[in-house]
């Protein structure tokens, strides 16, 4: 995968010279993405040109509405910004257009490790790498006079003294949310404990599984040290837990590091003692309980060349390279544009790099698995039923959405 290439090699080099060019557009551009800052900034660059209207809606839902967006003729958003899980349910409705003339036309300043080629063809282009990863309160910790963790069993016997000691009752946060969060807690927590999804060379499941059983039983485990709630947190929620200076330790984005001690309501104690770390491991295994990812973004396929046109050159907008001459935008991301030096707050997801985190299974059919996870591991995490069970729950709605599109018989 590119990125472990690029964070062994320490640096993200120049592959191209960047190419100048006013950002004059001649029809509409609409985008839709997540709401996190270094994407916030990707949309707000798009917004700069001028010539047309340029419209951006960035939302937590955007996985619910951007196949819907897009499968209008004309579509409604000229423009999805996704991750390597996200592109796979735009592909299989095929309502994106390959970029390869648009590359070669407008895209001289691109990286090639930008260029996601399916079969192919160029589908997206990446701006940003990405992990969840380890943050913590180096002040609680150094009271305590421990190391960060670096397994998960570690940081339970962390929470145990931090509870033990009063500091916290509930010292963990994780974006446990039911759905699409809890599902990748699932995910990172099975492939560290040497899962894989499928069986090998098919669509078949095999989450049902030691590792599957494993998983939820440590994600259990650590659910006992977090807010009694945790089914309902999500990261911006988790992320408000931890900026009030209620947890101590959790799994997080690394996209959020560098706006957890900027964003509003921060304690001063989170301030001074906020530190970032590479991902856990688990089960006594070597391979990070997490996933690599990329963010890019992509073009609608049922809109005319002209706003397929205007909406590479919006979003390279978004992504040229002096956008990095703001410091604070520097910080948002490990960013997958020419120039970029690594910041502080980027340390998480280069170890999670190093350490050879699998990236995020970028399969036909790892979509639906996803939405099967995130609909029937609830009850396991309430208590209602056993980890077993819940296993099978998932493998019987993964294999009925599996035949339905055809992936199996």
């Amino acid at each position: 995968m590119f990125l472990k290439k690029i964070a062994l090699a320490g640096t993200f080099a120049a592959l191209a010279s960047t190419t100048a060019y006013a950002c004059e557009i001649g029809a509409r551009v609409s985008i839709v993405g997540n709401e996190f800052p270094a994407i916030q900034t990707v949309g707000a660059g798009a917004q700069e040109c001028s010539g047309a209207e340029v419209t951006t809606n960035l939302t937590a839902d955007h996985q619910k509405i951007n196949v819907p967006g897009m499968q209008g003729n004309p579509a409604e958003y000229t423009s999805a910004i996704i991750a390597n899980s996200s592109i796979v349910a735009l592909m299989n409705e095929d309502v994106i257009r390959p970029l390869d003339d648009l590359v070669a036309k407008y895209g001289g300043g691109l990286q090639k490790s930008q260029l996601i080629t399916i079969n192919g063809n160029i589908m997206a282009v990446a701006f940003m790498a990405n992990a969840q990863h380890l943050m913590y309160r180096k002040d609680i910790l150094a009271d305590l006079g421990v190391e960060p963790p670096k397994t998960y069993e570690e940081m339970l016997d962390i929470a145990k003294m931090i509870r033990d000691k009063g500091i916290m009752e509930n010292p963990i946060g994780g974006a446990y949310a039911a759905g699409w969060n809890l599902a990748q807690e699932f995910n990172n927590m099975f492939l560290g404990y040497g899962g894989a999804h499928f069986k090998p060379g098919t669509a078949e499941p095999n989450v049902n599984s030691e590792a599957g059983i494993n998983a939820l039983n440590m994600m259990k485990a650590l659910s006992e040290y977090m807010n009694p709630d945790f089914l309902t947190h999500d990261s911006n929620a988790t992320n408000a837990e931890y900026r009030a200076g209620n947890i101590a330790l959790l799994n997080m984005w690394g996209s959020r590091a560098a706006t957890q001690t900027t964003a509003e309501g921060v304690t001063d104690a989170v301030k001074a003692g906020h530190a970032v770390a590479g991902p856990m491991t688990v089960g006594g295994g070597d391979t990070p309980a997490s996933t690599l990812w990329w963010d890019g973004w992509t073009v609608a396929k049922n809109i005319s060349d002209e706003e397929a046109e205007a909406t590479f050159v919006a979003m390279m907008n978004g992504i040229r390279p002096d956008i990095l001459q703001d410091p604070e935008v520097a910080k948002q991301a490990v960013w997958l544009i020419e120039g970029y030096q690594p910041t502080e707050a980027a340390v998480g997801v280069f170890e999670a790099a190093k350490m050879g985190t699998t990236p995020y299974p970028m399969l036909p059919y790892m979509g639906l698995m996803h939405t099967a996870l995130g609909n029937e591991l609830a009850d396991f995490m309430q208590g209602k039923e056993s980890a077993e069970q819940a296993l099978a729950d998932v493998e019987a709605a993964y294999v009925a959405a599996a035949k339905e599109k055809g992936f199996l018989q």
